[in-house]
């Protein structure tokens, strides 16, 4: 297999992100590789309100402001965290974040940086905690013009 130029890590901070990682690290050559984080928001924050249980509007703009600020924080963590660890390996490291649907979203980012190779994390496995979001394979694999390739 030729050396990888330009790969895309789906990367979101959970413990399937993180083997993906790993395999990313295997995969990647120090001065060949360019590691492209891509950070996805999933859309279902979007109406995430907290109208149950939050009755005036000042209060859920306070509330959205709260969510959004907690989300940003920790996207600045997973970002310097692998962008330190990229540096350490030698190879390069640029971010994209992206709000929406993350099979639509690790698509576009796939074309508009060229990648030869997309990596996510497996699904979240029965009983480790988090949110049980998924990726439509689907999706991914109609969209991309380069290898998917699952980290077990």
């Amino acid at each position: 297999m030729k050396p990888l130029k330009t790969l895309l890590l789906a990367h979101h901070g959970t413990p399937g992100a993180a083997r993906a990682e790993a395999l990313a690290f295997e995969l990647a050559v120090a001065g060949t590789t360019s590691i492209v984080h891509g950070l996805v928001v999933p859309d279902f924050w979007d109406g995430m309100q907290g109208d149950d249980w939050l009755n005036n509007a000042s209060t859920r703009d306070t509330f959205a402001r709260y969510l959004e600020s907690q989300l940003d924080q920790e996207n600045a963590e997973q970002i310097k965290v692998l962008q330190a660890r990229c540096s350490e390996r030698g190879l390069s490291y640029r971010v994209l974040v992206r709000f929406g649907d993350p099979a639509t979203c690790i698509v576009d980012m796939a074309r508009e940086v060229a990648a030869d190779l997309v990596l996510i994390g497996p699904p979240r496995a029965r009983g480790e905690p988090g949110y049980r979001s998924r990726v439509k394979l689907e999706t991914l694999v109609r969209g991309l013009n380069c290898t998917l390739s699952i980290a077990r």
